[in-house]
């Protein structure tokens, strides 16, 4: 196996606000090939920002220096505090594979005075304007990322050391009119999405950002075979009393099989609570009228009976295979967030891990 990297990318507070989650990760995931596991959401306080501000400008030559030393004006204004009701959010993306940081700087690209073609995400998401002069009147980079190894194993052990006071389910981070009918929702992101780098699961992401409500959770999850059937086990009843307790069965643990990568019936006792081997993105949407929200958007179970438009009719490909999940009733968001466990640090986990074992 070649030998492998860490790379990451943090969505700056205006792509969060602007909805340019989906189309970012879209970018992301496609684009360099690699393998996306672990992000969490921020809100950081002062010193985080302070202690990775100074870490940002490295670069000798002059016109990259120029750009980082941007970078780092821009992170120590726009990473703290609060704009229109939202205290400043960003999401920090982990991934994994060969060449990961050079990958990452190809994708990512930077910002200069050359024509831009849309070929990078800063070329299609971010801004460098300048006056007549070449002053920079107005500067967005859209994503803040380090491109040397050695940075990028830095920087997320500071960000590792943050990931509990500044990090995790962020449902404080946005105040909402009084009255207002504020609810959070659960959506997973299935592993159909996840079968090889593509543009889907920020295809999806992208659709829900059309609710208007704000992602204040996200994790990069594996079900286990008993979250799977823990998450699951309100389906089981209905299948048997629709198909008969034999086939009802067997079709609940296709399900499970399809969410964890095993089957109930074949897994040892000592095996059910792994990590299972499909992946899927938690994320937890807040917002008025969260729930019905996101239902609408998603559509149906059935894609060929889903809307055009909606996730599922353009995403989703049988009843099984359609998509993505999101939770029906803002109790069942609970329930669901509790077991696939929303709140769970395993951006810190998988960094202690992967750099312990250098």
């Amino acid at each position: 196996m070649q030998n492998q990297e860490l790379a990451y990318a943090i969505l700056t507070p205006y792509s969060m606000r602007k909805s340019r989650t989906g189309g970012i990760i879209a970018r992301l995931i496609s684009r360099t090939g690699l393998d996306l596991v672990a992000a969490r959401m921020f809100a950081p306080g002062e010193e985080l920002v302070s202690r990775y501000s100074e870490t940002i400008v490295s670069e000798t030559e002059p016109k990259h220096r120029a750009t980082q030393e941007l970078i780092r004006e821009y992170v120590l204004k726009n990473f703290v505090g609060a704009k229109q009701g939202q205290r400043a959010r960003v999401l920090v993306l982990v991934f994994r594979g060969p060449d990961a940081a050079a990958k990452m700087r190809d994708t990512v690209g930077h910002i200069s005075h050359e024509e831009t073609s849309g070929e990078t995400i800063r070329d299609t998401f971010g801004d460098y304007i300048t006056d007549d002069s070449g002053k920079v009147t107005y500067f967005e980079p859209a994503v803040v990322a380090a491109f040397d190894p050695k940075a990028i194993e830095r920087d997320l052990k500071l960000w590792t050391h943050y990931s509990e006071s500044d990090g995790g389910i962020l449902d404080q981070a946005v105040r909402f009119p009084g009255g207002s009918k504020i609810e959070k929702t659960l959506v997973l992101i299935k592993p159909d999405n996840f079968k090889f780098p593509n543009v889907r699961p920020g295809g999806v992401i992208e659709v829900f950002s059309r609710t208007g409500l704000y992602i204040v959770g996200f994790k990069v999850h594996r079900m286990s075979v008993a979250q799977a059937e823990d998450f699951y086990g309100p389906v089981l009843p209905v299948l048997q009393e629709k198909l008969g307790q034999a086939k009802g069965r067997d079709a609940w643990e296709d399900i499970v099989q399809f969410m964890a990568g095993a089957r109930p019936s074949d897994t040892l006792p000592e095996k059910r609570d792994q990590p299972g081997s499909e992946k899927c993105i938690a994320l937890v949407y807040q917002g008025e009228n969260a729930v019905g929200k996101i239902r609408e958007v998603l559509g149906p179970t059935d894609p060929a009976k889903a809307p055009p438009g909606s996730i599922r009719r353009e995403f989703g490909q049988t009843i099984m295979i359609n998509a993505a999940h999101a939770s029906d009733s803002v109790e069942n968001a609970k329930r669901e967030m509790g077991i696939v466990r929303v709140d769970e640090n395993n951006f810190k986990a998988l960094i202690e891990n992967f750099y312990g074992h250098q």
